[in-house]
């Protein structure tokens, strides 16, 4: 899963870079982030359909690439971080939610029962 997400946020932010969209994470840190959560969710999620996920785990999953920075924007914009730090924790909280994810639905993820 975690190949699907660097392949979705590689192939869309080298289009989105080919379409003079690309994004500065140092001047536009929020929106940075949110199109890369994107980016990941979209490889994410076309994987997790092609190996037969139902959509509320798949939609589950792609929540978890936005939900890190529900706290962390406020810190953001009072200047506590800075962009750099957002990408980092933002990233590291990423994968113990993801974890969270799967066990909350442990059948979805490991075909046995709970």
């Amino acid at each position: 899963m975690i190949i699907a997400m660097f392949v979705g946020m590689f192939a869309l932010g080298m289009l989105q870079s080919a379409l003079g969209l690309g994004l500065s994470h140092d001047r536009q840190p929020e929106l940075a982030y949110l199109v890369m959560a994107f980016d990941m969710s979209v490889g994410m999620a076309a994987w997790m359909r092609i190996r037969g996920h139902g959509w509320a785990p798949t939609l589950e999953m792609c929540a978890v690439m936005f939900l890190p920075v529900v706290p962390l924007f406020p810190l953001l914009w009072l200047g506590t971080i800075d962009g750099g730090v957002l990408m980092v924790v933002a990233h590291v909280a990423m994968f113990p939610l993801m974890l969270v994810a799967m066990l909350r639905r442990l059948d979805e993820y490991a075909g046995c029962a709970h």
